[in-house]
């Protein structure tokens, strides 16, 4: 059962398995879908059907998604859930030496280009979309002057917004309520620099 925790990656070998560009894909695409088979993955990220089970096994050894119940009578397909509701990975937990430093800095890659990429393709799709969804979607930049506390506040109660959101959108779901329900991102993005 998928826990309504996030995961905290803390050890090396995990962290490598999901920078993998595809296992990261394989991983979202799964979040999304929620339940899904090898195949149904296949179709969205656009590979074979024995790469995508091959990576999805690999996802598994690692504890990041488990087998779920199946969702059909054929019994020859088999069912993925994300074992949590999503993964942390923090920093200090991968600054002791040279690999843990680049495995992490691949996945922040990783992650940061599959977000552009989502993103970019809602820009070229936008048309597509109804009025409705083109007006509520979001594009905003700011640029306070904050101390390093004052930012680690700021996401925790940004993360605390969108964990109510999340949770909201999850039980109407549960209550049958999919009425003009859509897949949404939200991308945030706090960090320091110099001009």
């Amino acid at each position: 059962m998928t826990s309504p925790e996030n995961r905290r990656i803390t050890d090396l070998g995990t962290l490598k398995a999901i920078a993998h560009p595809l296992r990261m894909n394989l991983y979202r695409a799964l979040s999304i879908a929620r339940v899904a088979t090898a195949s149904q993955l296949a179709e969205q990220v656009d590979e074979a059907v024995s790469l995508v089970s091959y990576h999805l096994r690999k996802l598994a050894e690692h504890g990041l998604i488990e087998e779920a119940e199946a969702q059909s009578t054929d019994g020859r397909e088999r069912w993925w859930q994300p074992s949590s509701r999503g993964v942390t990975v923090r920093d200090e937990d991968f600054s002791d030496g040279p690999e843990q430093v680049a495995a992490s800095l691949a996945l922040s890659r990783t992650v940061l280009e599959q977000r552009t990429e989502l993103h970019r393709r809602f820009l070229d799709e936008r048309s597509a979309w109804t009025s409705e969804w083109r007006t509520a979607s979001i594009g905003s930049e700011w640029f306070p002057r904050l101390t390093a506390e004052e930012l680690k506040a700021l996401g925790e109660e940004l993360n605390a917004v969108l964990d109510k959101y999340d949770a909201l959108g999850r039980a109407a779901e549960s209550a049958g309520d999919t009425e003009g329900r859509e897949n949404v991102a939200v991308h945030l993005h706090g960090f320091p620099f110099r001009p």
